[in-house]
């Protein structure tokens, strides 16, 4: 069973970085569609970015060219870079995984197609 383990958040100044990982136990990564779902206090969980099995990436439009997914599989490892952090990227994040077609490893489905997730990490930008 897939067990995500989340960390690398924290609080950072508008425009700054900071770096996510997930470590995952069970299925390879590598197989799988994984990627980082947010939620911001009060609002719905939305998708950040995506990667698939064959290592397509997808990312929410509004960290399109600041975000950057990758995928260490030696290590089972995900990561997002987060570059030029706004406040409005203020959320929790958290790694989300599932065996799923890459047709459907899109940013923008549902979050109910995930099964497995973690426990999240917050992240804080202040203006």
């Amino acid at each position: 069973q897939d067990q995500l383990v989340e960390s690398g958040g924290g609080s950072v100044q508008d425009g700054g970085p900071l770096r996510l990982s997930c470590t995952a136990s069970g299925d390879t990564i590598s197989s799988l569609c994984i990627g980082w779902v947010r939620q911001a206090l009060g609002r719905v969980r939305e998708g950040v970015a995506l990667i698939d099995s064959g290592g397509r990436t997808t990312y929410r439009g509004s960290v399109q060219g600041r975000f950057t997914i990758s995928r260490d599989n030696a290590k089972n490892a995900l990561f997002l870079q987060m570059d030029s952090l706004k406040p409005e990227d203020t959320a929790m994040y958290y790694c989300a995984a599932q065996n799923l077609q890459n047709a459907l490893c899109r940013v923008g489905i549902s979050s109910l197609y995930f099964e497995h997730w973690g426990q999240g990490t917050q992240v804080t930008v202040s203006s």
